[in-house]
């Protein structure tokens, strides 16, 4: 019986732990040959020495069940590492179909304690990695699309958070990358759907151990029962999202969590006001949106967000 991606290859980025990792396994599991991309640093603000036992790690189960899959121990937001992390699926595999983004790093603080380092490390790896594989695997569809005289299957999965949606006070930098992401995933869905590419970004809800201290006490498991925050939770959407059978999903953010899906809006306006002239005066403003926000709720700007439950995130 055939699988769903069978005869397709994927790249997973920060694929040796936690939702990377399970993400791995189901592209695999629903047939994709896969390459394991992880720095392997232990800590999660990506301090520590660069360790080949993570991405060896999970290559070797997605083999142990079946599968096919090689890793790659490497930073992708070094461009040139990011070129040899594409290169090496093209190689190994003939050529590239998915790309899901999830390697990042957190280094939280106030947005007025923090320093130069922490804000251009966290945009670095979340951003920047974003942007270089999905720079080199778009770069490569583009070309076969060409030799072939049509559209290839191509699938980037990009990583997003709550943060973004939602506000997150102490994670400035960590919310702004993933704000940069949403749009980086727009705007490549319009370049690419000539293609025959698509490129779609979730945000997640997954206990880790990048989110060890945000969800500790929170929808803890039955005994028994699968964790209601398990990244297992999070890949089948993953895997869907790859999928031909998602062909027509193009530019979407998608929340998941605990048996959930829900797709995200574009904003829209809430309220438009004119100017009785040629341009506004201070006191036509006063007059027009002060009594708009004074008649507001404080925190009706999260209600959106409170109604799919996110303010956890």
């Amino acid at each position: 019986m055939s699988l769903p991606l069978d005869g397709l290859s994927a790249i997973v980025t920060g694929a040796g732990r936690g939702l990377g990792r399970a993400e791995a396994l189901e592209l695999a599991r629903l047939g994709a040959s896969v390459v394991v991309n992880d720095s392997g640093r232990p800590g999660r603000d990506g301090s520590g020495d660069a360790s080949a036992a993570p991405a060896e790690e999970a290559a070797a189960e997605i083999r142990a069940a079946g599968g096919q899959a090689v890793a790659h121990i490497g930073d992708v937001a070094d461009h040139e590492q990011a070129r040899a992390l594409v290169q090496l699926a093209v190689d190994t595999y003939g050529k590239l179909d998915i790309l899901v983004n999830n390697a990042g790093i957190l280094r939280d603080r106030m947005v007025f304690s923090m320093t130069e380092s922490e804000w251009d490390s966290v945009i670095r790896v979340h951003l920047k990695g974003h942007f270089n594989t999905t720079h080199f695997a778009s770069a490569h569809w583009r070309e076969r699309s060409k030799a072939a005289g049509g559209p290839v299957h191509g699938r980037i999965v990009n990583t997003s958070s709550e943060a973004f949606l939602a506000g997150s006070a102490g994670q400035p930098n960590y919310a702004a990358a993933k704000g940069g992401i949403v749009g980086l995933t727009t705007s490549t869905a319009l370049a690419l759907a000539k293609y025959g590419v698509t490129a779609n970004v979730i945000c997640p809800r997954a206990r880790t151990r990048m989110t060890e201290d945000v969800f500790a006490g929170f929808g803890e498991p039955v005994a028994g029962e699968l964790d209601p925050l398990a990244p297992e939770h999070v890949s089948p959407l993953v895997g869907y999202l790859a999928s031909p059978a998602a062909a027509k999903v193009n530019g979407q953010l998608l929340v998941v969590h605990g048996g959930m899906v829900a797709v995200v809006e574009r904003p829209r306006v809430a309220a438009k006001f004119d100017t009785a002239k040629t341009v506004f005066t201070y006191e036509e403003l006063d007059e027009a949106l002060s009594p708009y926000y004074a008649d507001r709720p404080p925190d009706e700007t999260f209600a959106a967000a409170e109604v799919l439950g996110l303010k956890h995130g």
